[in-house]
């Protein structure tokens, strides 16, 4: 939902969106009375270990991929890591890793990680819009790359990039590809076969799950170290106890229908025009063409993020500056600064983000009040 019971109008959905009635429904037998441990054999453990394992393939089949492939985690952040440190040692090809210099702070954190133990990091950067080029990825191969990962689609502006594009290039050379594709689950199509890559991430709380579920999908016969060892759970990729009605709901995330993504474009870009004409010196952020349907990024050079932020929050519209993950840092937005952006016009950054709830007259009013805080 767009508008919360507080009277709020929540337009920051790109941090979390509220749990679907659907999933809670799905989720509550195995909150209550199916509560069996799934590594136990016994019929209470059986129960759990079903329910488990049907979860399983219905987010293989919303991928694409096979079950015996997905592994539930405790969100992106840990799917990210996983691929990222996962693949990376264990790659017999080398010690060097490609990242874009966008990536969420879980996938640029972890390349960083990996630095620390002797891994080479090239940071590959973006054009004003925030898109990777194939032939710039080309150019930074080598024949002891172990593996690269670019985005989906942006977390802050909502830039979408080619990935069917550039997987292809790293298949050339044998190179894993693996996707954060948090933001973008939902919106596009995540068929794996279709995209080429070897491995890709979701997290729950971002497709009407709880937070505290992801997923991460590593092709088969994909080199792969696990991080976290004990019981030996998640075919060995990932110990540790299941959280079988969290694997539940988003499985009943991703089966639910998708929204219209062409009716959600055209509302988010009465929007953009809106603030474009009504704000002098508003810049709209991202690629204006190959963006997620529900984004719509700003900066407002001259004026201060932090103070419009307030402002819209104190006249009943909730947006958010960029990425939760970096909030009441001081720091410029990285993905915008890589973009190109000066540092001080980085800091006026306002990010509007929305599903399928939103309607043309809730964005109008948010369209309205962006005018009267900054126009």
């Amino acid at each position: 939902m767009a508008e919360q019971g507080s009277g709020l109008l929540y337009l920051d959905e790109a941090a979390t969106t509220p749990v679907r009635r659907d999933v809670l429904e799905a989720m509550w037998p195995y909150l209550t009375g199916t509560f069996g441990n799934p590594s136990s054999h016994h019929e209470v453990g059986d129960l759990a270990r079903r329910a488990l394992e049907d979860a399983r393939r219905d987010v293989a089949a919303f991928l694409g991929a096979r079950a015996s492939e997905i592994t539930f985690t405790s969100g992106g952040t840990e799917a990210d890591n996983a691929a990222v440190k996962g693949i990376a040692q264990a790659s017999t090809r080398g010690r060097h890793v490609v990242v874009s210099a966008i990536e969420h702070p879980a996938v640029l954190e972890s390349a960083a990680w990996l630095s620390r133990q002797g891994f080479e990091v090239t940071e590959l950067g973006v054009d004003a819009f925030g898109r990777v080029s194939p032939e710039a990825l080309a150019g930074v191969l080598r024949d002891d790359t172990a593996l690269v990962s670019i985005q989906h689609a942006n977390n802050e502006v909502g830039t979408v990039q080619d990935v069917a594009a550039l997987a292809a290039v790293a298949a050339e050379r044998g190179v894993p590809f693996h996707t954060d594709a948090v933001q973008s689950a939902g919106w596009l199509d995540l068929d794996v076969a279709r995209l080429g890559v070897q491995a890709l991430s979701l997290s729950g709380h971002k497709l009407g799950a709880p937070k505290g579920v992801g997923v991460l999908w590593v092709a088969r016969r994909t080199p792969f170290e696990a991080l976290v060892h004990g019981g030996g759970q998640e075919d060995g990729r990932r110990s540790g106890t299941e959280n079988v009605a969290s694997a539940v709901g988003i499985a009943a995330a991703v089966r639910a229908p998708r929204p219209d993504p062409s009716g959600v474009a055209a509302l988010r870009d009465a929007l953009v025009a809106r603030v474009l004409a009504g704000v002098p010196g508003a810049l709209l952020t991202g690629d204006p063409v190959h963006r997620l349907p529900g984004n719509a990024s700003f900066v407002f050079p001259g004026r201060s993020g932090e103070s419009i932020l307030l402002d819209l929050e104190r006249r009943g519209v909730v947006v958010s500056s960029g990425s939760a993950c970096h909030a009441g840092s001081d720091e410029p937005s990285h993905v915008l600064t890589a973009m190109g952006c000066e540092r001080e016009v980085a800091q006026t950054a306002v990010r509007f983000t929305f599903g399928s709830s939103v309607t043309a007259e809730l964005l109008d009013t948010a369209a309205d009040t962006v005018v009267e805080v900054c126009g």
